[in-house]
């Protein structure tokens, strides 16, 4: 099963990690990495695929919050707070929001969305977002390319240590859980507080 996984990666790899950049895509990229790195992938290719990827991804949620209001404000209520961070986040730091939102945990989807909610130019939306998906595949498909021979010998390593590897990738996805969610609180309260003012 894992060879056959092995040779459809082989095979489909730009396909997968085209479709893979659209939907998240850190895991795809580093995936495109090693399999430059191992010859199985043109790096050139790899971090244009990647970045349209991410780019097409962010255009259609983009385009949900712009043409699609009444499904962000019916269906995303559980969301409501990322959203008013989004906002928030906008309105002080402009267009450098729409180049770093990739690198924001819990926030990718959410910022395009609200992005989309405000009449912000969808061209200058476009182009932005263009730069910041190439900048953002090339950031982590070349560090991956570069270091491959020391991530396939971990990739050994956790796959023969699980047990190990999982309660240390849990602790390190929990943390970083933790420090955004008290980022978004204290946005929130600062927002609270200039309302009462």
């Amino acid at each position: 099963m894992e060879q056959l996984m092995i040779e459809w990666l082989k095979e489909y790899g730009y396909i997968v990690l085209f479709v893979w950049s659209i939907l998240e895509g850190e895991l795809g990229l580093v995936m495109a990495g090693i399999m430059s790195h191992t010859g199985d992938m043109f790096l050139p290719f790899a971090i244009i695929v990647g970045g349209l990827g991410g780019f097409v991804g962010d255009q259609i949620y983009f385009y949900i919050g712009r043409f699609n209001k009444s499904y962000i404000h019916n269906k995303l209520r559980s969301q409501r707070r990322k959203f008013a961070i989004a906002h928030l986040l906008l309105k002080k730091y402009g267009w450098p929001l729409i180049f770093v939102q990739r690198y924001l945990y819990g926030m990718r989807t959410v910022i395009p969305m609200a992005i989309g909610l405000t009449k912000y130019s969808s061209r200058h939306f476009a182009i932005i977002n263009f730069v910041s998906a190439v900048f953002w595949a090339a950031l982590t498909i070349i560090p991956a390319y570069y270091f491959g021979a020391e991530l396939l010998k971990l990739l050994v390593w956790i796959k023969a240590h699980w047990y190990f590897a999982i309660p240390f990738a849990l602790t390190i996805f929990g943390s970083i859980a933790f420090i955004f969610n008290r980022i978004e609180k204290n946005l929130l309260e600062k927002r609270r507080e200039r309302q009462t003012v």
